[in-house]
């Protein structure tokens, strides 16, 4: 994977990069002209690029609409490695090079306490101390543009020990990294492009919750009253509660009979009908988020001129690896999703991976009568026909298996599964048995599941909740996190193949891709990404007989998909 043609670029802290070039020479090179030459270097030669994150190297030349094909992401590689979130590349070469992440020097704090201890300094010419760590002055270091080529060849060095490391660990590790380096650019790619909006129809959707655009502070003052009269009308007398405090709404709810362990929305749904205050509390609830976190100034601050809602993206957790988001991005209330549009000329292409859960679980388990079950489209039927259930029953007793959840009806199905599908749950078990001793697990494609440092106040064995929270943790992690790398590589081989179309990925959403297509390509963008999810399942399951299935659909505005 590092064998080919390579080449490394690397940023110095004064704007400067460093580019060693596949056939060895090394230049330094200015950041006016960093795209240019980034891109005829990706054009000639079609490297994997190596740096010690995309963040730090690639941002400008992305942001300059330079695309690059493949990458080893050295950080995104320690993650998968060792675990966190934490990559930086002092700790990546310690991690690559077998030393321990707590014996990582502190970079200097630039004041008198560094003469504390203070050791011999490096010569100007060593990167690495005698104890084989990075300097730890290396950003100060780096201000030398000579020093730039050592750093590009410690990136690369770092790179190919973390490939040897990969190898050990799994055979599909490295493809993991490739995918997870690929996630790291299509990161930089969906903050550059932004997610379209219709902005009129955002703002008339902020209207309808938060009221007309506020002129003053007391005019959105006199909003958030009459939003909050609104739910204490059903409550005479009780015009003093505070509706942003749980306990006084506990006590407001009590009053009128609806008597809850909290107020979360999935607690009080199903007290709609009891009393007309549930009702008027839920749609309180949704018009407040609204008003508050997704009004008038996140339009203003994060929607551009353009009419793209914009914010930083990254390809991992710290956790089991989902890819994240800021600004809304990732949980952008539903009653907003008619605002999503596609701009003129172009549609949306939706697709949403169907179960992908449990066809993961079928994948990870080798379980052959679990894995039968995925060749329908919905896997939950043949479950409930083995188990002799109804769906809805089969379809708990699979989301507990995954999620630990084993009382009530979901305990009792739960049963049923364990007999019918046991090397399936036997792995959930045995996931479960690991977390609660604290020990490391593995996905499926190879990442660190730093399960001892969950709830790591207290140690496994001195609090049996703590354990059964950490058991949890590992029993879902396993499996969510394999999914992740399934969404990742499906994500990246989309972004590969729908290009050339015109087309974009504009949202990465759990389980979910929306892309931004020329209306004249939206039928060859549905081939591609329905292609491109056959090619990278089957890549990422090592041909396992499991289906992975998609709807995908072609869409004006994200509210009409369905579910």
């Amino acid at each position: 994977m590092l064998s080919g043609e390579v080449a490394v670029l690397v940023a110095g802290p004064t704007g400067g990069y460093g580019l060693l070039r596949p056939d060895g020479s090394f230049a330094h090179v200015p950041a006016p002209e960093l795209a240019a030459t980034v891109g005829e270097v990706e054009r000639g030669h079609r490297p994997r690029w190596v740096w010690w994150s995309a963040e730090g190297a690639a941002r400008q030349v992305v942001g300059a609409g330079v695309h690059l094909a493949r990458a080893w992401d050295v950080a995104e590689a320690h993650r998968l490695l060792h675990g966190g979130l934490e990559a930086g590349p002092p700790l990546a070469w310690a991690g690559a090079h077998g030393l321990s992440a707590g014996s990582v020097p502190a970079p200097p704090r630039g004041d008198l306490f560094d003469l504390v201890g203070a050791t011999d300094p490096l010569p100007p010419e060593e990167l690495v101390d005698p104890a084989g760590h990075l300097r730890a002055d290396h950003v100060r270091w780096l201000a030398d543009p000579e020093h730039l080529r050592p750093w590009a060849e410690a990136a690369l060095g770092t790179a190919r020990r973390q490939l040897a490391q990969a190898q050990q660990v799994s055979s599909r590790l490295p493809s993991t990294v490739a995918s997870e380096s690929a996630a790291a650019l299509l990161c930089l790619e969906l903050e550059r492009d932004g997610l379209p909006l219709d902005r009129a129809r955002t703002e008339e959707l902020v209207a309808g919750a938060a009221g007309p655009r506020p002129a003053d502070v007391a005019a959105e003052a006199a909003a958030r009253r009459a939003r909050d009269a609104r739910v204490l009308a059903h409550v005479p007398g009780r015009e003093s509660t505070d509706l942003r405090n749980p306990a006084q709404v506990r006590e407001l709810l009590a009053a009128v009979g609806v008597d809850v362990p909290n107020t979360r929305k999935w607690v009080l749904e199903p007290y709609r009908d009891v009393h007309p205050l549930v009702g008027a509390l839920l749609d309180w609830r949704r018009d407040e988020r609204i008003a508050t976190t997704y009004g008038y100034r996140w339009l203003e601050a994060h929607v551009g001129a353009d009419d793209r809602l914009r914010g930083r993206w990254s390809a991992c957790d710290g956790a089991a690896g989902r890819m994240t988001a800021e600004n809304g991005l990732h949980n952008l209330p539903a009653a907003l999703r008619p605002g999503v549009a596609a701009h003129p000329g172009h549609v949306l292409v939706r697709a949403d991976l169907g179960q992908v859960e449990p066809r993961v679980l079928a994948v990870v388990s080798g379980d052959a009568a679990f894995a039968a079950a995925t060749a329908e489209d919905d896997l939950y039927a043949p479950v409930a026909q083995r188990l002799g259930v109804q769906r809805p029953v089969a379809k708990v007793a699979v989301l507990a298996a995954m999620y630990g959840q084993r009382s009530g009806a979901a305990g009792e199905a739960l049963r049923g599964l364990e007999a019918a599908y046991p090397v399936a749950m036997g792995l959930l078990d045995r996931a479960y048995a690991a977390g609660r001793r604290g020990e490391d697990l593995r996905t499926f494609g190879g990442r660190l599941v730093p399960t001892g440092r969950f709830l790591a106040s207290r140690p496994p064995g001195a609090d049996p909740a703590l354990d059964a929270a950490r058991g949890r943790f590992a029993r879902n992690a396993v499996i969510q996190g394999s999914a992740a790398e399934l969404f990742k590589a499906w994500a990246a081989t989309v972004r590969a193949s729908v290009g050339e179309l015109g087309a974009a990925v504009v949202l990465c959403l759990h389980d979910e891709l929306l892309l931004h297509v020329p209306r004249a390509a939206a039928d060859e963008a549905v081939r591609r990404v329905e292609v491109a999810l056959t090619d990278s399942a089957r890549r990422w399951s090592a041909g396992a007989p499991v289906r992975f299935v998609a709807d995908t659909s072609v869409l004006a505005r994200w509210s009409e998909a369905k579910g």
